[in-house]
């Protein structure tokens, strides 16, 4: 199924009244040597994809009409300089991710692609149904999306619930073949409650993910958690285990943490871990070469916020396939126990500075270095 999209929606940055809030970047904390700026404005923005012509794709998660976006930046300027709306009125497209000249998003129960999407950008695009058989519940039902190394599409499918024993797609990474007659999906890895950020580290080619652990066990319990995939199939404990150690208090009655995948680091409480990727780069020191950075959403429900739990980026060091280390890296999204940003995503420009994405300042920030 194709569906022609009439409208392409274009926007000067910095001047929609809708995205007018105060970005207070000077209360960020750095470390020494690296400094960070508005990239650009625009709402709601999660998963970010980098386009061969350096454009980057923007999904999102506003409830009202989900929008992809294109941000644009043709003279690889600090400031990116226009966005286009590509489409809109989606179910909560948060995840996408460009591969061989196409666009592919999820939202939710679909999977779409964008053919050729830059030379379509401002002409009109076509949206085509990959797939519309994803399950239907929004509840930890938004997408991120990647190509592995295999060449296959992975995709979560999180939890239906906070905690539950669900049917057997959900709690799961898969991954699919898109241009199969079928689009079969295959299970990757089990017991993950919900993830919305993974990348394959560069030196083993293993798949390493993000989870999210769940509510109403306390403000520290459990911890959220990265988890490092060595064998197709693995199952990472939810909802019997979590964090590796702890029975959960309904599904763990007799369940032994010995025969669950532990989390290969384990992550501040409620932290809100999301989206990660492991840094390849050369602009930035060698003590964050082929080590992880991730997004720190935080927490939508302590009873206090602390500066501990999320609301950041941190930096996991992996050595001979192993974290050994977990340090916070850009601090200050949260003043005086509340929040002023969030961010909910990572992504690595060509020249290796780093983009973030604020779903709640509605903003991208490129982050640089200079020794």
């Amino acid at each position: 199924m194709i569906k022609k999209i009439l409208y392409v929606t274009l926007f000067s940055l910095f001047l929609s009244p809708a995205y007018s809030q105060t970005i207070a970047l000077d209360k960020l904390i750095l470390p020494d040597g690296f400094s960070i700026n508005l990239y650009a404005k625009l709402k709601n923005p999660r998963q970010m994809s980098l386009g061969d012509d350096g454009t980057v794709y923007v999904g999102s998660i506003d409830s009202a009409g989900g929008r992809i976006y294109a941000v644009l930046n043709p003279n690889n300027g600090a400031v990116a300089s226009e966005v286009v709306v590509i489409d809109k009125g989606l179910k909560l497209p948060s995840g996408l991710t460009y591969k061989d000249g196409d666009l592919y998003v999820g939202a939710v129960s679909h999977i779409y692609r964008y053919n050729d999407i830059a030379a379509n950008l401002k002409s009109g695009v076509k949206r085509e149904v990959i797939t519309d058989k994803l399950p239907t519940k929004s509840h930890h039902g938004w997408k991120f999306l990647e190509f592995g190394p295999d060449g296959l599409l992975y995709i979560p499918i999180g939890a239906p619930c906070n905690i539950c024993e669900p049917d057997e797609i959900f709690a799961s990474i898969h991954r699919m073949d898109v241009n199969s007659a079928d689009k079969t999906l295959e299970h990757v890895a089990r017991g993950i409650r919900n993830t919305v950020g993974f990348d394959w580290d560069p030196v083993s080619g293993d798949l390493w993910f993000t989870d999210n652990g769940r509510d109403a066990m306390g403000d520290e319990m459990p911890a959220d958690e990265l988890n490092h995939v060595t064998k197709i199939n693995q199952h990472f404990g939810y909802p019997y285990i979590h964090q590796g150690d702890t029975p959960d208090p309904e599904f763990g009655i007799g369940k032994n943490p010995a025969d669950y995948t532990p989390p290969a680091q384990k992550l501040a409480p409620h932290a809100g871990a999301i989206g990660m990727a492991f840094y390849k780069g050369d602009m930035f020191p060698s003590s964050f070469k082929n080590n992880i950075i991730i997004a720190e959403h935080g927490s939508w429900n302590r009873s206090k916020e602390v500066g501990h739990t999320g609301h950041m980026l941190t930096l996991v060091t992996i050595k001979d396939g192993k974290a050994v280390d977990y340090q916070p890296f850009i601090t200050g999204w949260l003043q005086n126990n509340k929040a002023w940003g969030r961010p909910a995503d990572v992504l690595e420009l060509k020249d290796g500075s780093l983009l973030i994405a604020d779903d709640q300042a509605n903003a991208l920030y490129r982050v640089t270095y200079k020794q």
